[in-house]
């Protein structure tokens, strides 16, 4: 029995519905996206029980015992990296940001996709943020096709390496949440991110949509403080 409540079946099924009239090549490259998301996703549910079993005392070679790998495999594929800090929310939409850059057929990831993995987050409270401004989802993801440089020819296997203001607006992130005095880093610390480096794409997008960084700060500082009011009186 698997221990998902999803079987191969299901993901044949779900993919056949989706693509309907798709040609059989066409289906092995959504496939293929598929199977490297499924990838990623898994590399970060490891990583989740990597970090609570270092924080409980495990050494790297136990660690290591428990994947099946040597001492220093275990600390090379998991040791904490830049998104040590993001929840778990964030990683997926930095995942789904992977994932929309590889559909697009991009060698690269942009900003523009990083904001489309934080639209694919609805749970997170960048999600609520630019919608709640917007009244439209769609509408946010119309400015960024429109303003998405053209598909590429293939998608591209492997990794994607993320583009310097990408890079960039991780590190504001993580500025964002030591500003806001917060140990973790969130979706709507991203968000902030994005819009503080000016030059990038997403930054344009946000202020055509009506976002400027100073307000949106505030927002977000507003926000988690009523999500943190509503959990204290539960």
């Amino acid at each position: 029995m698997s221990p998902l409540n999803v079987s191969l079946a299901d993901l044949i099924a779900r993919l056949d519905e989706e693509f309907r009239d798709a040609d059989h090549l066409s289906r092995i490259s959504e496939a293929h996206l598929r199977a490297q998301t499924l990838s990623d996703l898994g590399d970060q549910l490891i990583d989740h029980y990597v970090r609570k079993a270092r924080q409980a005392g495990a050494s790297w070679s136990e660690v290591g015992d428990a994947i099946g790998v040597s001492k220093q495999a275990a600390q090379q594929r998991h040791a904490p990296n830049v998104f040590e800090r993001f929840t778990d929310l964030n990683r997926h939409s930095i995942v789904l940001a992977q994932e929309a850059a590889r559909t697009h057929k991009h060698d690269f990831i942009g900003t523009e996709h990083i904001l489309l993995g934080l639209l694919g987050e609805p749970r997170g409270l960048a999600y609520e943020v630019l919608v709640a401004k917007t009244e439209s989802e769609q509408r946010i993801r119309d400015a960024i096709e429109e303003a998405m440089p053209p598909a590429g020819q293939k998608a591209l296997r492997g990794h994607i390496a993320f583009r310097p203001e990408s890079k960039e607006a991780i590190e504001q992130a993580l500025r964002a949440a030591a500003d806001l005095g917060h140990d973790w880093v969130g979706t709507e610390h991203t968000l902030l991110g994005l819009i503080r480096v000016e030059e990038s794409l997403s930054a344009q997008i946000l202020r055509t949509l009506g976002f400027a960084s100073d307000e949106l700060h505030e927002t977000v500082k507003t926000e988690i403080a009523k999500r943190s009011a509503r959990r204290d009186t539960q």
